[in-house]
Protein backbone atom coordinates (compact mmCIF):
# COMPACT_ATOMS: atom_id res chain seq x y z
CA UNK A 1 0.00 0.00 0.00
CA UNK A 2 1.38 3.18 -0.84
CA UNK A 3 1.64 5.93 1.65
CA UNK A 4 -1.12 8.27 0.28
CA UNK A 5 -3.30 5.49 0.71
CA UNK A 6 -2.45 4.92 4.08
CA UNK A 7 -2.50 8.30 5.34
CA UNK A 8 -5.98 8.19 3.31
CA UNK A 9 -6.94 4.80 5.16
CA UNK A 10 -5.78 6.54 8.61
CA UNK A 11 -8.26 9.93 8.13
CA UNK A 12 -11.29 7.62 7.75
CA UNK A 13 -10.13 5.22 10.76
CA UNK A 14 -9.93 9.16 12.64
CA UNK A 15 -13.17 9.75 11.38
CA UNK A 16 -14.80 6.94 12.38
CA UNK A 17 -12.95 6.63 16.29
CA UNK A 18 -16.28 7.58 17.55
CA UNK A 19 -18.34 4.97 16.65
CA UNK A 20 -16.22 2.05 15.64
CA UNK A 21 -14.86 -0.08 18.42
CA UNK A 22 -11.60 -0.67 19.30
CA UNK A 23 -11.09 -3.89 17.71
CA UNK A 24 -12.48 -2.20 14.42
CA UNK A 25 -9.69 0.06 14.92
CA UNK A 26 -6.93 -2.23 15.37
CA UNK A 27 -8.19 -3.78 12.56
CA UNK A 28 -7.76 -0.56 10.14
CA UNK A 29 -4.26 0.02 11.30
CA UNK A 30 -3.21 -3.54 10.72
CA UNK A 31 -5.39 -2.97 7.16
CA UNK A 32 -3.07 0.09 6.13
CA UNK A 33 0.34 -2.00 7.46
CA UNK A 34 1.90 0.72 9.73
CA UNK A 35 2.56 -1.82 12.77
CA UNK A 36 4.19 -4.69 10.48
CA UNK A 37 6.15 -1.84 9.19
CA UNK A 38 7.16 -0.57 13.25
CA UNK A 39 8.09 -3.98 14.08
CA UNK A 40 10.10 -4.40 11.04
CA UNK A 41 11.97 -1.35 11.80
CA UNK A 42 12.41 -2.39 15.61
CA UNK A 43 13.90 -5.96 14.41
CA UNK A 44 16.64 -4.10 12.05
CA UNK A 45 17.50 -1.77 14.23
CA UNK A 46 18.03 -4.78 17.05
CA UNK A 47 19.86 -6.86 14.48
CA UNK A 48 22.19 -3.68 13.66
CA UNK A 49 22.52 -3.57 17.41
CA UNK A 50 23.74 -6.59 17.43
CA UNK A 51 26.13 -6.48 14.75
CA UNK A 52 27.59 -3.79 15.77
CA UNK A 53 28.27 -5.10 19.65
CA UNK A 54 29.61 -8.21 17.45
CA UNK A 55 32.32 -6.10 15.93
CA UNK A 56 33.16 -4.23 18.75
CA UNK A 57 34.04 -7.49 20.81
CA UNK A 58 36.20 -8.44 18.12
CA UNK A 59 37.97 -5.23 17.89
CA UNK A 60 38.50 -5.29 21.41
CA UNK A 61 39.76 -8.91 21.36
CA UNK A 62 42.04 -8.10 18.36
CA UNK A 63 43.37 -4.91 20.92
CA UNK A 64 44.79 -7.25 23.09
CA UNK A 65 45.60 -10.06 21.18
CA UNK A 66 47.81 -6.83 19.24
CA UNK A 67 49.03 -5.06 23.13
CA UNK A 68 50.34 -8.43 24.33
CA UNK A 69 52.42 -9.04 20.60
CA UNK A 70 53.41 -5.41 22.10
CA UNK A 71 54.66 -6.59 25.55
CA UNK A 72 56.75 -9.70 24.40
CA UNK A 73 58.25 -7.94 21.58
CA UNK A 74 59.78 -5.02 24.12
CA UNK A 75 60.60 -7.62 26.99
CA UNK A 76 62.66 -9.27 23.74
CA UNK A 77 64.18 -6.41 22.56
CA UNK A 78 65.06 -5.53 26.27
CA UNK A 79 66.55 -9.14 27.29
CA UNK A 80 68.57 -8.44 23.78
CA UNK A 81 69.60 -4.89 25.15
CA UNK A 82 70.74 -6.56 28.04
CA UNK A 83 72.71 -9.51 26.80
CA UNK A 84 74.86 -7.34 24.62
CA UNK A 85 75.84 -4.90 27.14
CA UNK A 86 76.93 -8.09 29.54
CA UNK A 87 78.85 -9.65 26.18
CA UNK A 88 80.19 -6.30 26.07
CA UNK A 89 80.93 -6.11 29.57
CA UNK A 90 82.44 -9.44 29.09
CA UNK A 91 85.01 -8.70 26.35
CA UNK A 92 86.41 -5.54 28.15
CA UNK A 93 87.10 -7.50 31.28
CA UNK A 94 88.65 -10.95 29.63
CA UNK A 95 88.93 -9.45 26.27
CA UNK A 96 92.90 -9.69 27.28
CA UNK A 97 93.22 -13.35 28.51
CA UNK A 98 95.22 -14.79 25.94
CA UNK A 99 97.81 -12.02 25.56
CA UNK A 100 97.75 -11.63 29.40
CA UNK A 101 98.64 -15.55 29.91
CA UNK A 102 101.31 -15.53 27.48
CA UNK A 103 103.02 -11.76 28.91
CA UNK A 104 103.00 -13.65 32.19
CA UNK A 105 106.25 -16.00 31.69
CA UNK A 106 108.12 -12.80 30.61
CA UNK A 107 107.30 -11.32 33.82
CA UNK A 108 108.77 -14.14 35.55
CA UNK A 109 111.90 -14.33 33.58
CA UNK A 110 112.03 -10.54 34.23
CA UNK A 111 111.69 -10.97 37.91
CA UNK A 112 114.08 -13.71 38.20
CA UNK A 113 116.46 -11.01 36.31
CA UNK A 114 115.77 -8.59 39.00
CA UNK A 115 116.61 -11.09 42.06
CA UNK A 116 120.13 -11.71 40.28
CA UNK A 117 120.51 -8.58 40.13
CA UNK A 118 120.26 -7.03 43.41
CA UNK A 119 123.88 -7.52 44.12
CA UNK A 120 124.48 -5.62 41.16
CA UNK A 121 125.36 -1.48 40.92
CA UNK A 122 124.54 0.52 37.59
CA UNK A 123 122.69 1.54 34.78
CA UNK A 124 121.92 -2.57 33.48
CA UNK A 125 119.62 -2.92 37.46
CA UNK A 126 118.42 0.82 36.93
CA UNK A 127 117.21 -0.59 33.82
CA UNK A 128 115.44 -3.93 34.28
CA UNK A 129 114.13 -1.73 37.07
CA UNK A 130 112.41 0.81 35.49
CA UNK A 131 111.51 -1.98 32.98
CA UNK A 132 109.76 -4.14 35.26
CA UNK A 133 108.13 -0.97 36.51
CA UNK A 134 106.34 -0.06 33.59
CA UNK A 135 105.56 -3.31 32.91
CA UNK A 136 103.65 -4.15 36.40
CA UNK A 137 101.69 -0.71 35.76
CA UNK A 138 100.62 -1.54 32.05
CA UNK A 139 99.68 -4.67 34.05
CA UNK A 140 97.59 -3.15 36.51
CA UNK A 141 95.73 -0.55 34.75
CA UNK A 142 94.50 -3.83 32.46
CA UNK A 143 92.99 -5.39 35.25
CA UNK A 144 95.53 -7.71 36.43
CA UNK A 145 96.97 -7.79 39.76
CA UNK A 146 99.42 -10.81 41.06
CA UNK A 147 98.90 -12.26 44.68
CA UNK A 148 100.95 -14.50 46.57
CA UNK A 149 99.29 -16.48 49.33
CA UNK A 150 101.39 -17.48 52.25
CA UNK A 151 99.89 -18.44 54.94
CA UNK A 152 96.28 -18.55 53.68
CA UNK A 153 94.40 -21.48 53.85
CA UNK A 154 94.61 -23.31 50.72
CA UNK A 155 92.14 -22.79 48.22
CA UNK A 156 92.24 -24.60 45.24
CA UNK A 157 90.53 -22.30 42.74
CA UNK A 158 93.27 -19.93 43.51
CA UNK A 159 96.22 -21.80 44.43
CA UNK A 160 97.95 -25.32 42.87
CA UNK A 161 99.69 -27.34 44.96
CA UNK A 162 102.72 -29.30 44.10
CA UNK A 163 103.68 -30.54 47.82
CA UNK A 164 103.28 -30.94 51.30
CA UNK A 165 105.13 -29.71 54.06
CA UNK A 166 104.91 -30.57 57.55
CA UNK A 167 103.52 -26.99 59.47
CA UNK A 168 106.22 -24.97 61.11
CA UNK A 169 105.81 -23.82 64.48
CA UNK A 170 102.09 -21.53 65.20
CA UNK A 171 101.41 -22.81 61.60
CA UNK A 172 98.11 -24.43 60.83
CA UNK A 173 97.79 -27.19 59.13
CA UNK A 174 96.01 -26.96 55.39
CA UNK A 175 97.67 -23.62 55.18
CA UNK A 176 100.40 -21.61 52.40
CA UNK A 177 104.01 -22.61 54.13
CA UNK A 178 105.37 -21.73 50.88
CA UNK A 179 104.78 -19.62 47.24
CA UNK A 180 107.07 -21.04 44.05
CA UNK A 181 105.49 -18.73 41.73
CA UNK A 182 102.88 -15.95 42.34
CA UNK A 183 99.42 -15.97 41.32
CA UNK A 184 97.70 -13.83 38.68
CA UNK A 185 94.31 -12.51 38.59
CA UNK A 186 92.07 -10.40 36.04
CA UNK A 187 89.13 -8.71 36.86
CA UNK A 188 88.45 -10.92 40.07
CA UNK A 189 89.47 -14.06 38.26
CA UNK A 190 91.84 -16.43 38.31
CA UNK A 191 94.47 -15.84 35.24
CA UNK A 192 97.07 -18.58 36.91
CA UNK A 193 96.85 -19.95 40.11
CA UNK A 194 99.53 -19.87 42.60
CA UNK A 195 102.32 -22.86 42.99
CA UNK A 196 102.48 -23.70 46.49
CA UNK A 197 103.61 -25.70 49.10
CA UNK A 198 101.27 -26.53 51.90
CA UNK A 199 101.35 -27.29 55.52
CA UNK A 200 100.04 -30.43 56.47
CA UNK A 201 100.34 -32.62 59.52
Amino acid sequence: MTEAACDKQKAKAQDTENVMPDAAQADAKTACGCGKEAASSEEKKDTAVAELTEKLQQAEKKIAENYDMYVRAMAEVENTRKRAEADVLKAEKFGIDKFATNLLPVMDSLEKAMEHAQKEEGPMKDGLLAIYRQLVHAMEVSGMKSFEPVGEKFDPNRHQAVTVVPPAEGQESGTVATVFQKGWMIQERVLRPAMVAVAQG
